[in-house]
């Protein structure tokens, strides 16, 4: 619940940045001097591509808890039996350990989401987020196939 209330407050940060940052790239787009124009497009440009990143985030979140949701009413997820440290994080050598389970589950079967969605919690575990987002993202991709 604590995640879900720091989301709703950074988006209406950011929606509030953007207001205000539309405000006055519209000031500046009405005086006359080119270099000041330039920075006023480049003050709707940005925040736009901020926009879009923001977005993007919202429904990559949704979607992974969607699918963390069926694999859990599914009895699927991985047992929860990683040592932690203090900050709550699993060990990084219990959950390299751990590791190969996963990654050869997702060799054996690679059409399976569930697979690929452990797979990307395993990620999470050793520490790689780059692999853990980009094997979530082929979750979803593969149970959105599914289900259509």
């Amino acid at each position: 619940m604590t995640t879900r209330i720091l989301v709703i407050v950074m988006t209406a940060l950011l929606a509030l940045y953007l207001a205000v940052v539309g405000v006055l790239a519209v000031r500046l787009l009405t005086v006359d001097d080119t270099v000041v124009r330039i920075m006023g497009v480049a003050l709707i440009v940005l925040p736009l591509i901020g926009l879009w990143a923001l977005v993007a985030e919202l429904l990559f979140g949704l979607r992974t808890q969607k699918l963390g949701a069926i694999v859990q009413a599914d009895g699927d997820l991985p047992a929860d039996t990683l040592p932690l440290r203090p900050s709550g994080r699993p060990v990084r050598s219990a959950a390299d350990a751990d590791f190969p389970r996963y990654r050869s589950a997702v060799e054996s079967d690679p059409g399976n989401w569930k697979a690929w969605f452990r797979l990307g919690l395993a990620y999470d575990a050793c520490g790689d987020r780059r692999r853990a987002r980009s094997s979530v993202r082929r979750a979803i991709a593969l149970h959105r196939d599914a289900v259509a």
